[in-house]
Protein backbone atom coordinates (compact mmCIF):
# COMPACT_ATOMS: atom_id res chain seq x y z
CA UNK A 1 0.00 0.00 0.00
CA UNK A 2 1.21 3.49 -0.84
CA UNK A 3 1.29 5.91 2.11
CA UNK A 4 -0.58 8.82 0.61
CA UNK A 5 0.61 11.26 3.26
CA UNK A 6 3.82 11.65 1.26
CA UNK A 7 2.21 12.33 -2.13
CA UNK A 8 -0.45 14.36 -3.86
CA UNK A 9 -2.59 11.33 -4.62
CA UNK A 10 -5.53 11.13 -7.01
CA UNK A 11 -8.69 9.54 -5.64
CA UNK A 12 -11.38 7.49 -7.37
CA UNK A 13 -9.46 6.77 -10.54
CA UNK A 14 -11.60 4.78 -12.96
CA UNK A 15 -10.54 1.80 -15.03
CA UNK A 16 -11.33 3.84 -18.13
CA UNK A 17 -8.84 6.49 -16.99
CA UNK A 18 -6.25 3.83 -16.23
CA UNK A 19 -6.69 2.32 -19.69
CA UNK A 20 -6.10 5.73 -21.26
CA UNK A 21 -3.07 6.56 -19.12
CA UNK A 22 -1.38 3.18 -19.64
CA UNK A 23 -2.33 2.76 -23.33
CA UNK A 24 -4.12 -0.47 -22.36
CA UNK A 25 -7.34 -2.07 -23.54
CA UNK A 26 -9.98 -2.87 -20.91
CA UNK A 27 -11.36 -6.24 -21.93
CA UNK A 28 -14.72 -5.70 -20.22
CA UNK A 29 -15.99 -2.19 -20.96
CA UNK A 30 -18.90 -2.73 -18.58
CA UNK A 31 -16.37 -2.13 -15.80
CA UNK A 32 -15.03 1.13 -17.27
CA UNK A 33 -16.61 3.28 -14.56
CA UNK A 34 -15.37 1.22 -11.62
CA UNK A 35 -12.72 2.89 -9.47
CA UNK A 36 -9.61 1.59 -7.73
CA UNK A 37 -8.18 2.64 -4.38
CA UNK A 38 -4.49 1.93 -4.79
CA UNK A 39 -1.68 0.26 -6.74
CA UNK A 40 -0.39 -2.90 -5.08
CA UNK A 41 1.71 -5.99 -5.71
CA UNK A 42 0.10 -9.17 -6.95
CA UNK A 43 0.30 -10.77 -3.51
CA UNK A 44 -0.94 -7.78 -1.48
CA UNK A 45 -3.61 -6.37 -3.81
CA UNK A 46 -7.07 -6.32 -2.26
CA UNK A 47 -10.56 -6.01 -3.66
CA UNK A 48 -10.19 -2.28 -4.38
CA UNK A 49 -6.65 -2.35 -5.81
CA UNK A 50 -4.93 -2.75 -9.16
CA UNK A 51 -1.79 -4.80 -9.79
CA UNK A 52 0.57 -5.59 -12.66
CA UNK A 53 1.36 -9.05 -14.06
CA UNK A 54 4.24 -9.23 -16.55
CA UNK A 55 6.24 -12.37 -15.76
CA UNK A 56 5.11 -15.89 -16.74
CA UNK A 57 6.95 -17.18 -13.66
CA UNK A 58 4.26 -15.47 -11.55
CA UNK A 59 1.42 -17.64 -12.90
CA UNK A 60 0.69 -19.09 -9.45
CA UNK A 61 0.42 -15.62 -7.95
CA UNK A 62 -1.91 -14.63 -10.76
CA UNK A 63 -4.19 -17.60 -10.05
CA UNK A 64 -4.56 -16.39 -6.45
CA UNK A 65 -5.26 -12.73 -7.31
CA UNK A 66 -7.73 -10.89 -5.12
CA UNK A 67 -7.34 -7.54 -6.91
CA UNK A 68 -10.13 -5.61 -8.58
CA UNK A 69 -8.04 -5.16 -11.74
CA UNK A 70 -4.83 -6.39 -13.32
CA UNK A 71 -2.70 -4.91 -16.10
CA UNK A 72 -1.05 -7.66 -18.14
CA UNK A 73 -0.21 -8.80 -21.67
CA UNK A 74 -2.32 -10.56 -24.26
CA UNK A 75 -0.28 -13.70 -23.68
CA UNK A 76 -0.67 -13.70 -19.88
CA UNK A 77 -4.30 -12.63 -19.49
CA UNK A 78 -5.39 -16.28 -19.62
CA UNK A 79 -3.90 -16.78 -16.14
CA UNK A 80 -5.95 -14.01 -14.49
CA UNK A 81 -8.98 -15.37 -12.54
CA UNK A 82 -12.54 -14.57 -13.53
CA UNK A 83 -13.96 -11.54 -11.78
CA UNK A 84 -10.70 -9.58 -12.00
CA UNK A 85 -10.90 -6.78 -14.58
CA UNK A 86 -8.13 -7.20 -17.15
CA UNK A 87 -6.32 -4.39 -18.96
CA UNK A 88 -4.10 -5.59 -21.79
CA UNK A 89 -1.05 -3.66 -22.98
CA UNK A 90 2.25 -4.35 -24.70
CA UNK A 91 4.52 -3.63 -21.72
CA UNK A 92 3.04 -3.73 -18.18
CA UNK A 93 6.32 -2.43 -16.72
CA UNK A 94 6.01 0.81 -18.68
CA UNK A 95 2.31 0.94 -17.84
CA UNK A 96 3.22 0.65 -14.14
CA UNK A 97 5.48 3.70 -14.40
CA UNK A 98 2.83 5.71 -16.23
CA UNK A 99 0.13 4.92 -13.68
CA UNK A 100 2.42 5.68 -10.75
CA UNK A 101 3.25 9.08 -12.21
CA UNK A 102 -0.43 9.75 -12.87
CA UNK A 103 -1.71 8.75 -9.43
CA UNK A 104 1.09 9.83 -7.09
CA UNK A 105 2.81 13.15 -7.66
CA UNK A 106 5.58 14.18 -5.28
CA UNK A 107 4.82 17.15 -3.09
CA UNK A 108 6.88 20.00 -4.47
CA UNK A 109 8.32 22.90 -2.56
CA UNK A 110 6.75 26.25 -3.36
CA UNK A 111 8.84 28.76 -5.28
CA UNK A 112 10.60 31.28 -3.08
CA UNK A 113 13.72 31.86 -0.99
CA UNK A 114 13.77 30.91 2.67
CA UNK A 115 14.79 33.76 4.94
CA UNK A 116 17.69 31.78 6.42
CA UNK A 117 19.39 31.19 3.05
CA UNK A 118 22.71 32.97 2.45
CA UNK A 119 23.01 34.02 -1.19
CA UNK A 120 25.91 36.09 -2.51
CA UNK A 121 24.93 39.37 -4.15
CA UNK A 122 26.65 38.34 -7.37
CA UNK A 123 24.73 35.05 -7.67
CA UNK A 124 22.04 34.77 -10.33
CA UNK A 125 18.90 32.78 -9.50
CA UNK A 126 16.39 31.95 -12.24
CA UNK A 127 12.63 32.32 -12.04
CA UNK A 128 10.40 29.85 -10.23
CA UNK A 129 13.16 28.46 -7.99
CA UNK A 130 12.71 27.15 -4.45
CA UNK A 131 15.66 27.85 -2.15
CA UNK A 132 15.36 26.00 1.19
CA UNK A 133 16.42 26.77 4.73
CA UNK A 134 20.10 27.37 5.48
CA UNK A 135 21.19 27.09 1.86
CA UNK A 136 24.52 28.78 1.07
CA UNK A 137 25.14 30.02 -2.49
CA UNK A 138 28.53 31.54 -3.25
CA UNK A 139 29.77 34.37 -5.45
CA UNK A 140 28.98 34.29 -9.18
CA UNK A 141 26.90 31.14 -8.97
CA UNK A 142 24.30 30.79 -11.74
CA UNK A 143 21.15 28.74 -11.20
CA UNK A 144 18.57 28.29 -13.97
CA UNK A 145 14.79 28.39 -13.86
CA UNK A 146 12.48 26.16 -11.83
CA UNK A 147 15.20 24.59 -9.70
CA UNK A 148 14.66 23.17 -6.22
CA UNK A 149 17.57 23.67 -3.83
CA UNK A 150 16.70 21.77 -0.65
CA UNK A 151 17.74 22.75 2.90
CA UNK A 152 21.40 22.91 3.93
CA UNK A 153 22.80 22.71 0.40
CA UNK A 154 26.11 24.47 -0.26
CA UNK A 155 26.89 25.66 -3.79
CA UNK A 156 30.39 27.12 -3.97
CA UNK A 157 31.53 30.12 -5.98
CA UNK A 158 31.38 30.04 -9.76
CA UNK A 159 29.23 26.93 -10.15
CA UNK A 160 26.57 26.83 -12.87
CA UNK A 161 23.36 24.78 -12.66
CA UNK A 162 20.85 24.54 -15.52
CA UNK A 163 17.05 24.59 -15.58
CA UNK A 164 14.68 22.22 -13.77
CA UNK A 165 17.33 20.75 -11.48
CA UNK A 166 16.88 19.43 -7.97
CA UNK A 167 19.68 19.46 -5.41
CA UNK A 168 18.87 17.26 -2.41
CA UNK A 169 19.32 18.41 1.15
CA UNK A 170 22.82 18.54 2.60
CA UNK A 171 24.50 18.12 -0.79
CA UNK A 172 27.55 20.20 -1.67
CA UNK A 173 28.66 21.34 -5.10
CA UNK A 174 31.95 23.02 -6.01
CA UNK A 175 34.00 23.61 -9.19
CA UNK A 176 31.10 22.22 -11.22
CA UNK A 177 28.90 22.91 -14.23
CA UNK A 178 25.62 20.98 -14.26
CA UNK A 179 23.17 20.78 -17.16
CA UNK A 180 19.37 20.80 -17.29
CA UNK A 181 16.92 18.37 -15.66
CA UNK A 182 19.45 16.88 -13.24
CA UNK A 183 18.79 15.46 -9.80
CA UNK A 184 21.62 15.47 -7.27
CA UNK A 185 20.40 13.42 -4.31
CA UNK A 186 20.79 14.00 -0.59
CA UNK A 187 24.32 14.27 0.73
CA UNK A 188 26.13 13.98 -2.60
CA UNK A 189 29.55 15.63 -2.84
CA UNK A 190 30.30 17.03 -6.27
CA UNK A 191 33.58 18.68 -7.18
CA UNK A 192 35.74 17.90 -4.17
CA UNK A 193 39.52 17.38 -4.48
CA UNK A 194 40.69 14.33 -6.38
CA UNK A 195 42.83 11.93 -4.37
CA UNK A 196 46.25 13.04 -5.59
CA UNK A 197 49.46 13.13 -3.55
CA UNK A 198 53.19 13.11 -4.31
CA UNK A 199 55.72 11.67 -1.86
CA UNK A 200 58.39 14.34 -1.19
CA UNK A 201 61.04 13.82 1.49
CA UNK A 202 58.93 11.19 3.21
CA UNK A 203 55.74 13.24 3.26
CA UNK A 204 52.62 13.03 1.11
CA UNK A 205 52.08 16.43 -0.52
CA UNK A 206 48.71 17.28 -1.97
CA UNK A 207 48.70 17.75 -5.75
CA UNK A 208 46.50 20.75 -6.69
CA UNK A 209 43.31 19.67 -8.42
CA UNK A 210 42.60 22.38 -11.00
CA UNK A 211 39.90 20.76 -13.15
CA UNK A 212 36.12 20.79 -12.90
CA UNK A 213 33.18 18.41 -12.82
CA UNK A 214 31.01 18.69 -15.93
CA UNK A 215 27.61 16.98 -15.64
CA UNK A 216 25.40 16.78 -18.74
CA UNK A 217 21.62 16.93 -19.06
CA UNK A 218 19.16 14.51 -17.45
CA UNK A 219 21.68 13.01 -15.02
CA UNK A 220 20.89 11.56 -11.59
CA UNK A 221 23.54 11.29 -8.89
CA UNK A 222 22.60 9.15 -5.88
CA UNK A 223 22.72 9.91 -2.17
CA UNK A 224 26.18 10.21 -0.59
CA UNK A 225 27.91 9.68 -3.92
CA UNK A 226 31.19 11.53 -4.51
CA UNK A 227 32.40 12.84 -7.88
CA UNK A 228 35.86 14.42 -7.66
CA UNK A 229 36.97 17.26 -9.88
CA UNK A 230 39.80 16.74 -12.33
CA UNK A 231 43.46 17.38 -11.68
CA UNK A 232 43.86 19.30 -14.97
CA UNK A 233 41.30 17.74 -17.30
CA UNK A 234 37.65 17.78 -16.26
CA UNK A 235 35.70 14.91 -14.76
CA UNK A 236 32.77 14.41 -17.15
CA UNK A 237 29.40 12.68 -16.67
CA UNK A 238 27.48 12.19 -19.93
CA UNK A 239 23.83 12.94 -20.66
CA UNK A 240 21.25 10.55 -19.27
CA UNK A 241 23.61 8.74 -16.91
CA UNK A 242 22.22 7.25 -13.70
CA UNK A 243 24.52 6.93 -10.68
CA UNK A 244 23.33 5.07 -7.59
CA UNK A 245 24.05 5.82 -3.92
CA UNK A 246 27.51 5.50 -2.36
CA UNK A 247 29.52 5.59 -5.58
CA UNK A 248 33.04 7.02 -5.89
CA UNK A 249 34.05 8.59 -9.22
CA UNK A 250 37.61 9.84 -9.17
CA UNK A 251 39.38 12.75 -10.84
CA UNK A 252 39.54 12.95 -14.65
CA UNK A 253 37.05 10.12 -15.22
CA UNK A 254 34.93 10.41 -18.37
CA UNK A 255 31.53 8.69 -18.46
CA UNK A 256 29.57 8.55 -21.71
CA UNK A 257 25.85 8.84 -22.31
CA UNK A 258 23.29 6.67 -20.56
CA UNK A 259 25.65 4.80 -18.24
CA UNK A 260 24.28 2.89 -15.24
CA UNK A 261 26.57 2.89 -12.19
CA UNK A 262 25.19 0.81 -9.30
CA UNK A 263 25.79 1.31 -5.58
CA UNK A 264 29.28 1.07 -4.05
CA UNK A 265 31.12 1.16 -7.36
CA UNK A 266 34.59 2.66 -7.18
CA UNK A 267 36.13 4.11 -10.35
CA UNK A 268 39.79 5.07 -10.04
CA UNK A 269 41.20 8.11 -11.76
CA UNK A 270 41.41 8.81 -15.50
CA UNK A 271 39.06 6.02 -16.62
CA UNK A 272 37.00 6.46 -19.78
CA UNK A 273 33.62 4.77 -20.14
CA UNK A 274 31.76 4.70 -23.44
CA UNK A 275 28.00 5.08 -23.85
CA UNK A 276 25.53 2.84 -21.98
CA UNK A 277 28.12 1.05 -19.89
CA UNK A 278 26.67 -0.86 -16.92
CA UNK A 279 28.71 -1.38 -13.74
CA UNK A 280 27.03 -3.67 -11.19
CA UNK A 281 27.18 -3.14 -7.45
CA UNK A 282 30.63 -2.99 -5.83
CA UNK A 283 32.54 -3.10 -9.12
CA UNK A 284 36.04 -1.69 -8.91
CA UNK A 285 37.97 -0.21 -11.84
CA UNK A 286 41.72 0.34 -11.76
CA UNK A 287 42.98 3.68 -13.03
CA UNK A 288 43.42 4.70 -16.70
CA UNK A 289 41.09 2.01 -18.08
CA UNK A 290 38.96 2.25 -21.23
CA UNK A 291 35.56 0.55 -21.00
CA UNK A 292 33.88 0.26 -24.39
CA UNK A 293 30.31 1.32 -25.13
CA UNK A 294 27.67 -1.18 -24.09
CA UNK A 295 30.01 -3.19 -21.86
CA UNK A 296 28.52 -4.78 -18.74
CA UNK A 297 30.55 -5.58 -15.64
CA UNK A 298 28.84 -7.91 -13.15
CA UNK A 299 28.55 -7.09 -9.44
CA UNK A 300 31.67 -7.36 -7.25
CA UNK A 301 33.97 -7.67 -10.26
CA UNK A 302 37.37 -6.03 -10.45
CA UNK A 303 38.71 -4.69 -13.75
CA UNK A 304 42.46 -4.27 -14.20
CA UNK A 305 42.54 -4.12 -18.02
CA UNK A 306 40.54 -2.39 -20.75
CA UNK A 307 37.17 -3.93 -21.64
CA UNK A 308 36.01 -4.00 -25.24
CA UNK A 309 32.68 -2.60 -26.38
CA UNK A 310 29.69 -4.86 -25.76
CA UNK A 311 31.58 -7.31 -23.57
CA UNK A 312 29.89 -8.94 -20.56
CA UNK A 313 32.50 -9.70 -17.89
CA UNK A 314 32.60 -11.00 -14.34
CA UNK A 315 35.08 -11.89 -11.59
CA UNK A 316 38.32 -10.48 -10.19
CA UNK A 317 40.26 -10.01 -12.35
CA UNK A 318 37.22 -9.93 -14.62
CA UNK A 319 36.97 -12.23 -17.63
CA UNK A 320 34.21 -12.88 -20.18
CA UNK A 321 31.10 -14.20 -18.44
CA UNK A 322 31.25 -17.67 -20.04
CA UNK A 323 34.90 -18.05 -19.03
CA UNK A 324 34.03 -17.09 -15.47
CA UNK A 325 31.29 -19.73 -15.31
CA UNK A 326 33.74 -22.35 -16.61
CA UNK A 327 36.18 -21.37 -13.84
CA UNK A 328 33.45 -21.75 -11.23
CA UNK A 329 32.40 -25.11 -12.64
CA UNK A 330 36.02 -26.34 -12.66
CA UNK A 331 36.58 -25.32 -9.04
CA UNK A 332 33.33 -26.90 -7.89
CA UNK A 333 34.15 -30.21 -9.56
CA UNK A 334 37.74 -30.38 -8.39
CA UNK A 335 37.12 -29.19 -4.84
CA UNK A 336 35.05 -32.34 -4.23
CA UNK A 337 37.90 -34.74 -5.04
Amino acid sequence: MVDKHFYNAKENVTLAQIAEVTSAVLTDMAKAGETIRDIATMTSAGAEDICFFYDRKSREKAAALKAKACVTTEDLKQFVPEGVAVLVCEDPKIAFIKLNEFMYAEKKAAAGIDGSAKIAASAKIGTGCSIGANVVIGENVEIGNNCVIEPNVVIAQGCKIGNNCRIGNNASIAYSIIGNNCYIYTGARIGQDGFGFQLINGQHHRIPQLGRVIIGNDVEVGANTCIDRGALDDTVIGDGTRIDNLVQIAHNDKLGRGCIIVSQVGIAGSCTLGDYVVLGGQVGLADHLNIGSGAQVAAQSGAMRDIEAGAVVMGTPCVPFKDYMRQVSFLQKNSKK
